[in-house]
């Protein structure tokens, strides 16, 4: 479905918000969609809250402004700014409900100081795909690869990559992971024609996951991949190595529905293998 939303990218002048500055005026400009840079001035700690907070503000609006004169006039995207005041997560969390995507910076000091904090909590919580990009992304790599468990939440994340693919004339591969512990198969608990019967079986999980894209998109090129011999963040980061896009879905179907993002998403997103995007969970 076409949007008219814009691109929503955060930034604190980093190195690693920086690359998802650029990396967002690229996707804005080939999508023909508005970009807006975004900086969230933190003012939970301030004590006395108007001095200090308009002085900040003033600071968010000089470094968007910058952010912006960098990419204006080297993409052909509307290019607006904006401050947002509150709790980093919670307040692109909220901006999120305006923008058809949110692009932050992986490990980012704007975010937390580690990807493993601020960063996981917006792709956990926002309500747009999230990009996370890391700092030595170059406008470069080949393909879109997108990881599917079968879940409803993967098919989704299938419907997203396939219309990037297709946009951007890219290939897309599909992957499916389904590992077999050592444990069973050492033990003698999988024989061989169990374990064929296992991998014909999450063949046709992987088939049905694909089968209406041909429709969709009659030039777009799939590849499916099953690799039974990794686990899936492994299998994802080693198939999306010099990739162009990797979109993940934010929880699979063997996550605990009390949390927000899953332990593959979690795992890509400590290990980025190219720009990688994980799409929210839209319940039907």
């Amino acid at each position: 479905m076409r949007t008219s939303k814009p691109i929503a990218v955060a930034t604190n002048d980093s190195p690693q918000s920086r690359a998802a500055v650029e990396w967002a005026a690229r996707r804005a400009a080939s999508a023909d969609l508005p970009l807006v840079i975004l900086n969230v001035v933190d003012d939970r700690w301030v004590a006395e809250p108007v001095p200090w907070t308009g002085e900040l503000v003033k600071r968010g609006e000089t470094l968007v402004e910058t952010a912006a004169g960098r990419v204006k006039g080297k993409v052909p995207a509307e290019i607006t700014t904006k401050v947002l005041e509150g709790g980093v997560s919670g307040s692109l969390r909220k901006y999120s409900t305006q923008a058809s995507m949110l692009v932050v910076g992986s490990g980012a000091p704007h975010l937390g100081g580690s990807l493993t904090d601020r960063a996981l909590q917006v792709a956990a919580a926002a309500k747009c795909p999230v990009a996370v990009i890391g700092v030595m992304e170059a406008d470069g790599g080949q393909g879109v690869v997108v990881g599917v468990d079968g879940s409803e939440e993967s098919t989704q994340a299938v419907a997203f990559a396939a219309a990037e693919a297709d946009r951007e004339g890219q290939e897309l591969t599909v992957v499916y992971a389904i590992w077999e512990p050592d444990k069973w198969v050492d033990s003698g608990a999988l024989t061989q024609s169990l374990t064929q019967r296992i991998e014909d079986e999450e063949q046709m999980v992987l088939s049905e996951t694909v089968s209406g894209l041909r429709e969709d998109y009659p030039d777009l090129v799939v590849h499916r991949i099953l690799d039974t011999k990794r686990e899936p963040a492994e299998a994802l980061v080693k198939a999306a190595a010099g990739a162009k896009l990797l979109v993940v879905g934010s929880r699979g179907r063997g996550g605990f529905k009390r949390l927000l993002l899953g332990s593959t998403a979690h795992a890509v997103l400590t290990q980025l293998p190219c720009p990688t995007v994980i799409t929210p969970i839209h319940r039907k």
